[in-house]
């Protein structure tokens, strides 16, 4: 997944638990008939969805020519690293090698590297845009996503796999999350509009809160 992905994921994780901790803490003892913490991958949820993987499949055929000509190139780099690596460990085994000696080899080898994968990543270019479109859309509905599972589950508060420390008393609810966001984005689109920005809705979210409290000008 894209980092832009990554910190959508992030931010619905936290208003879920944000919402639902104070009802954890406040609620009477006498009153706990809830399932209580349950956990879940948000990453894996989307990535499981069905409008992700349709449109993964469909991108196949559509970014064919795109992805054709990344793995082509990335083979014809193998071949034009390998002497540079071979250099370098030449250089390594020579006796008496220091770092000072091989220098020369490793600056050679990262520079070539990183041309090689700056090279890539504009070939990705149109693939990456794609993909992180398709995960906008369905992260989108993510938070909705959890509360109706949560809701479904009967639980009180949601936890990311990093945050749980023993499993066994845990409720796994990631499933149930894909389920909810079948429902709720059932396809996504494969082609982004020309203008749009990778976390364009995002921004957009924010900013119609901070819109709708501006005075009205008189």
């Amino acid at each position: 997944m894209t980092i832009m992905s990554k910190t959508i994921l992030k931010s619905a994780a936290v208003a879920i638990v944000a919402m639902t901790a104070p009802a954890l803490i406040s609620a009477p003892a006498f009153a706990q008939s809830r399932t209580g913490i349950a956990m879940a991958n948000y990453e894996a949820a989307v990535a499981k969805s069905q409008a992700y993987t349709v449109a993964l499949t469909q991108m196949q055929t559509t970014y064919k020519a795109d992805i054709d000509a990344v793995n082509a190139r990335a083979t014809a780099l193998q071949a034009e690293i390998k002497p540079l690596v071979d250099a370098y460990n030449a250089a390594v085994q020579q006796p008496g090698a220091t770092q000072t000696t091989v220098q020369p080899q490793a600056q050679a080898l990262q520079a070539k590297q990183q041309s090689g994968q700056q090279e890539l990543a504009r070939l990705r270019q149109r693939i990456t845009r794609a993909t992180a479109y398709v995960e906008e859309q369905v992260a989108g509905q993510l938070e909705a996503a959890i509360k109706a599972a949560m809701k479904t589950k009967n639980v009180d508060m949601v936890l990311s796999p990093q945050s749980v420390v023993a499993r066994e008393p845990y409720v796994d609810i990631t499933d149930d999350i894909v389920v909810e966001l079948n429902k709720l984005v059932p396809s996504a689109a494969i082609t982004p509009p020309a203008d749009w920005q990778p976390g364009q809705a995002n921004r957009q979210q924010q900013a119609a809160p901070a819109a709708a409290a501006q005075p009205e000008s008189r």
